[in-house]
């Protein structure tokens, strides 16, 4: 089911349904010396890099036909979606929906050796990853990304929309799309920092998905898709649990 990032949308020929792309877009580096897991904590904002990185999507999305944009509450995502919706002159609208995911080591490093894994008071945790037992269960998340989806796709029926939302979530509606099982290895997920996953909708069904990385050569090569963890404070942060 997954093709090329969808190049524009519009009304299919011959009176079919309207061709709809909703780009689902992870935010950019956030600011986080201590490698927290800052899950839904507020106050962790876009480094310089993840800014440069927010305005060079802007930049790719500049000529395409958005007429919707929105994103999760927390401020990455919000300054991640900022200059997208200025090029566009559009309001940034703001859905709940799109939130990280829950999760019980929020606030703590997390690694191996170095951080809560170390703690046998939070092994219990770990016990169900098909679940997960760590935080929301797959299926919540599918339940409500997908319908952030559908509605982006009303709003911009026969146009594109940008949301911007979080690693996990964005992850597993993908997977659940592409009918994948949604328990995985964190470390084979295919969703880079500022990378877009765009849905095409013909009506209201999707019909394809697509995977793009407008501003890789901004993403360090140890935050890439598929890159080994690094060993050190807060090394599986962004890979085991989300960003």
């Amino acid at each position: 089911m997954t093709s090329p990032e969808t190049n524009s949308a519009g009304t299919a020929g011959n009176g079919a349904e309207d061709i709809t792309v909703v780009h689902l877009m992870r935010h950019g580096e956030v600011e986080n010396p201590e490698g927290i897991l800052y899950g839904r904590l507020p106050g962790y904002h876009l480094s310089e890099l993840g800014r440069k990185m927010a305005e060079r999507v802007a930049e790719h999305l500049a000529s395409r036909d958005v007429t919707y944009v929105c994103a999760s509450p927390l401020e990455r995502a919000q300054e991640t979606a900022t200059p997208i919706a200025k090029a566009h002159g559009l309001d940034l609208a703001t859905d709940g929906r799109l939130i990280e995911a829950d999760n019980v080591f929020q606030g703590k490093t997390f690694g191996v050796g170095d951080g809560a894994l170390q703690r046998p008071e939070n092994w219990k945790h770990l016990v169900n990853p098909f679940r997960p037992s760590w935080g929301e269960p797959y299926v919540d998340q599918v339940v409500r990304m997908k319908g952030a989806l559908d509605a982006a796709r009303d709003q911009a029926r026969g146009h594109e929309a940008v949301l911007v939302s979080h690693q996990l979530p964005i992850w597993i509606v993908r997977s659940y799309v592409e009918r994948r099982r949604l328990w995985h290895d964190p470390r084979k997920r295919q969703c880079t920092l500022a990378s877009l996953t765009s849905f095409t909708y013909q009506g209201d069904k999707i019909v394809s998905v697509g995977y793009s990385e407008p501003a890789i050569d901004l993403v360090p090569a140890h935050l890439r898709a598929g890159a080994k963890p690094q060993k050190g404070k807060g090394t599986a942060q962004g890979k085991a649990f989300g960003a």
